[in-house]
């Protein structure tokens, strides 16, 4: 069974319980170096480094920032979990997210800091495109796939303890084995 797309009020296509998320900047002329700079720190910081896989939202499946047209130009892009509006939710009252949020899009056209969840969803809408398509290649929200992983680390210690063998014999473990053997 596959996801439907599904388009919101909201900017954004979805797929299933996930949503697509693109925003475009401006980068303010003269700072595409220090944007740069601040980029390369991001990632850098608890939950962005590469292995971490430990964002402070939750529901992000994967971020990247991509500079372009000669750092003129910034591109977040992103997908998530839930509705637009949890997200931006999350977003706001996630605490380092947003400090590490004001670091990078200090270097934007527009931005003048967020005192409150209405100046953050406005500044979202400015710069937010929706996808002209949107595909993805797993099901399951960020919890699920974390879940499965943590299942499946737990079946492999079953696995390697003595009388495993044994125990998997049992016909109601059939299924499970035959999936586990891919």
């Amino acid at each position: 069974m596959s996801d439907s797309v599904t388009h919101s009020p909201r900017p954004g296509v979805s797929v299933g319980s996930t949503s697509e998320f693109s925003l475009f900047f401006h980068v303010k002329p003269g700072q595409g170096a220090a944007l740069r700079t601040a980029l390369l720190d991001l990632q850098q910081t608890p939950g962005y480094r590469p292995g971490d896989y430990g964002m402070a939202v939750g529901t992000i499946h994967e971020a990247r920032f991509v500079l372009f047209d000669d750092d003129t130009r910034l591109a977040f892009v992103t997908s998530f979990d839930g509705p637009w509006d949890a997200y931006m939710e999350d977003f706001f009252t996630s605490g380092p997210t947003l400090e590490l949020f004001d670091v990078i899009f200090k270097h934007t056209e527009g931005y003048d800091g967020l005192p409150d969840l209405t100046a953050l969803k406005a500044f979202i809408l400015s710069a937010q495109q929706t996808a002209g398509a949107y595909a993805r290649n797993y099901g399951g929200t960020v919890h699920e796939i974390r879940k499965a992983q943590r299942v499946n680390a737990a079946f492999q210690q079953v696995l390697d303890q003595p009388g495993a063998a044994e125990a998997l014999q049992h016909p109601a473990l059939k299924a499970l084995l035959e999936e586990a053997a891919d």
